[in-house]
């Protein structure tokens, strides 16, 4: 982890999407977090030792999906699924599918392992399974205020690597590019 002195900054965006809306100065006070996102190897030693079952390792009780078809309520999470045609922005389930036995240790689905991608941040995590790694390492997640103070290295800019989405024409961040599909 390392330290990051607080400060204040101009946090959101008027320009992207709604939710980063409005643009605003906020104070953060100094705060730890971690250099890198939390990857499988790490997650493993997590679930090996607490026996930690994620949310999409446990399938969904139909009270509480009452509207759910049967079939689908079967453990599993969100795959991305690239499409062999162009498809509308607007509507991600034409990319996106339930995959059945998708999770942290099979990331495309129950034929797939993290067998060589023990370096790679985990995926396939909810919110409830990220607190409870939390708590397992004695660490507190960060606000939202202190991610985007960090991630912008504490200055005013729109993006973490300043105003310019692609500067000099050149991607700094894997972001959307190209034709869909």
């Amino acid at each position: 982890m390392v330290w990051i002195e607080g400060g204040t900054f101009l946090m959101g965006s008027d320009r992207h999407y709604p939710e980063e809306r409005p643009a605003r100065v906020v104070q953060v006070d100094g705060f730890w977090i971690d250099q890198t996102p939390i990857i499988n190897r790490e997650f493993a030693r997590f679930v090996e030792e607490t026996g930690h079952l994620t949310f999409a390792e446990q399938a969904p009780l139909a009270e509480d999906c009452p509207d759910a078809p049967p079939d689908n309520l079967i453990a599993g999470s969100m795959v991305f699924i690239p499409s062999t045609r162009p498809v509308p922005l607007d509507q991600p389930h034409l990319w996106w599918a339930l995959v059945h036995g998708a999770d942290w240790r099979h990331p495309t689905g129950p034929a797939s392992t993290i067998e060589g991608m023990e370096d790679h941040p985990v995926t396939h995590v909810a919110l409830v399974d990220v607190e409870a790694y939390a708590v397992w390492a004695g660490v507190a997640l960060p606000m939202e205020k202190e991610w985007e103070y960090a991630a912008k290295g504490g200055r005013d800019a729109e993006f973490a690597w300043g105003d310019e989405l692609e500067p000099g024409g050149v991607p700094q961040a894997n972001t959307w590019q190209g034709a869909f599909s």
